[in-house]
């Protein structure tokens, strides 16, 4: 049935679906997976970096974490071209309200933006949608602290945890079992790695196919945006208690 109604996005099916943008969705469960947590603190955002072979020079740029402006930053799932474009786009839009008003782009405001820009291509002909998912995270005076998720329809939604990409359904369902309110920085970043750990493809979890990052505040009230060094990973994975024991030297 669906054959006669996947060849283009803007023929909705009998039953009111767009083939084209649930492919789209598809292509992202393929992906890396990527975890977000609002903390009262601050937000953090964990992903999984594919390695797809021993010889691949690995990046010493972030992969998956994308700072967008001082205050927000975003973890990606999906085709990385396809982000590379939405992520210039969001910047350019933050940066013109920043001249223009003289002050930080509301975080809601920039998700929306964005979005206004993906929905527009599930609507007229000719184009697909971005095979990419996002999480944002970030500060802003009138909310504080905030985490959002948008998908290739266009569609977003403020989360308090959430997950995108491969295995996304089981990581959605132990973060809601383990989710407390007002729950701690340091506490959001360990329950990120438990079920980061437990629902990506790879058995071994190690810092070099992990990317964490964080938005707080600092003593003086500065947003800050920060993304944690190798090392800085593998303190945090044997405090988990989800380090690999190091192999015997025999």
């Amino acid at each position: 049935m669906s054959r006669r109604y996947d060849s283009r996005t803007t023929i909705f099916s009998p039953e009111g679906r767009l083939y084209q943008v649930e492919y789209a969705m598809e292509a992202i469960g393929n992906a890396g997976s990527a975890i977000g947590i609002l903390a009262k603190d601050g937000v953090v955002l964990i992903g999984e970096k594919k390695v797809t072979s021993k010889l691949l020079q690995t990046s010493t740029s972030t992969e998956k974490m994308y700072k967008i402006d001082d205050h927000v930053a975003c973890a990606v799932a999906g085709i990385m071209s396809d982000a590379n474009i939405l992520i210039n786009t969001a910047r350019v839009q933050a940066q013109r309200y920043t001249y223009a008003y003289q002050e930080p782009m509301p975080v809601e405001q920039l998700v929306q933006s964005l979005c206004d820009t993906k929905q527009g291509y599930t609507q007229f002909g000719g184009l697909r949608p971005f095979g990419v998912s996002f999480l944002f995270g970030g500060w802003d005076k009138n909310f504080g602290f905030q985490l959002y998720m948008s998908d290739p329809s266009g569609n977003y939604g403020g989360w308090k945890a959430a997950a995108i990409g491969a295995n996304n359904q089981a990581a959605q369902s132990m973060l809601k079992q383990d989710y407390k309110e007002e729950i701690s920085r340091e506490d959001a970043t360990e329950l990120a790695l438990k079920v980061l750990s437990k629902t990506m493809d790879s058995t071994t979890l190690t810092s070099e196919k992990l990317e964490l990052a964080e938005v707080f505040l600092t003593p003086s009230g500065k947003v800050k945006y920060q993304v944690h060094s190798p090392e800085s990973l593998s303190k945090l994975l044997a405090k988990a208690g989800l380090a690999q024991p190091a192999p015997d030297a025999s």
